[in-house]
């Protein structure tokens, strides 16, 4: 598996043009000291993104002003404090689960927002390569090795389930990044990454002390707020979010069964009980940047 892995990831950076030695977090600041306090620095991560909610977000943090953010004395400290105490921390501090995933959720998002503003991207994280690109080359050096959105999602996150369209897990066998997984992995984190576009999840800042009860509310939202039912036809109408990972939920009878739970006390909850067969469609999903 190893090889494969290998010839494979060479293979899409030499098509997508990506550059494995570059990270955001390059030359930014001084040369940090190695970073042993892990809660300390999730805690400045949850601050640093409860500053962006601040100074640049609408209130269900949808949409973000990203050229506003851009001179912003909070992202500035977080360009230059933050992200280069990154380059020599390992992870695998990280005292417990809880903790490991607000601080990888939280991560992911800013580090979204970092890129959407180093890259200069106006319209959509989409426009090339249908984003596969601007997933990959969206990273940063953590613990002394390059980590992109796609190894935080789908190798950390998903406990290296891999990306869904691209064969075999994220990481190989032999990747000391491995250790930094989260197993098992929990199918809530999807309605709490948010990839600056449209149709994503709303960006929240996430707590060790409460994330089992703040992703449980950003399942509930999304699906209120997200499905549709066309009684007539037996239709679902859902995000394509639900298609993609299909197999995080537990394949469609999982899918299903997430809804009958995270629906509201509707008519919808109430007509989903009841049928004994629904189509599930899913819409096409709106990758227009997530611009206030």
């Amino acid at each position: 598996m190893n090889p494969f892995i290998r010839l494979r990831e060479a293979v899409i950076d030499t098509v997508l043009s990506i550059n494995e030695q570059q990270v955001l977090n390059a030359g930014t600041g001084t040369a940090p000291a190695p970073t042993d306090d892990g809660v300390a620095l999730a805690a400045a991560l949850k601050q640093a993104m409860q500053q962006f909610k601040a100074q640049a977000m609408d209130e269900q943090g949808k949409l973000v002003a990203y050229q506003r953010l851009r001179n912003d004395p909070a992202y500035l400290a977080y360009r230059s404090e933050l992200t280069p105490q990154l380059q020599r921390f390992d992870p695998a501090s990280l005292p417990d689960r809880a903790t490991r995933l607000a601080f990888w959720i939280n991560l992911y998002n800013a580090l979204v927002i970092d890129a959407v503003i180093a890259f200069g991207i106006t319209t959509s994280v989409a426009d090339q390569w249908s984003g596969l690109r601007f997933f990959r080359a969206a990273a940063y050096q953590i613990g002394g090795l390059r980590c992109s959105l796609d190894d935080i999602e789908h190798g950390i996150l998903r406990a290296n389930r891999g990306h869904p369209f691209i064969p075999g897990p994220q990481f190989a066998a032999s990747d000391p990044r491995l250790r930094w997984i989260i197993d098992p992995p929990d199918p809530r984190i999807h309605f709490a990454l948010n990839c600056a576009s449209l149709s994503c999840p709303p960006i929240g800042v996430y707590r060790a002390e409460q994330i089992d009860q703040q992703l449980d509310l950003a399942l509930r939202a999304f699906v209120a707020a997200d499905v549709a039912i066309e009684p007539t036809r037996t239709e679902i109408h859902l995000s394509r979010i639900f298609d993609w990972y299909r197999e995080d939920f537990g394949g469609t009878d999982g899918v299903i069964q997430l809804l009958r739970q995270a629906l509201p006390d509707d008519e919808r909850r109430a007509w989903l009980l009841q049928a004994r067969q629904a189509r599930l469609i899913y819409r096409p999903y709106d990758w227009r940047l997530n611009l206030v």
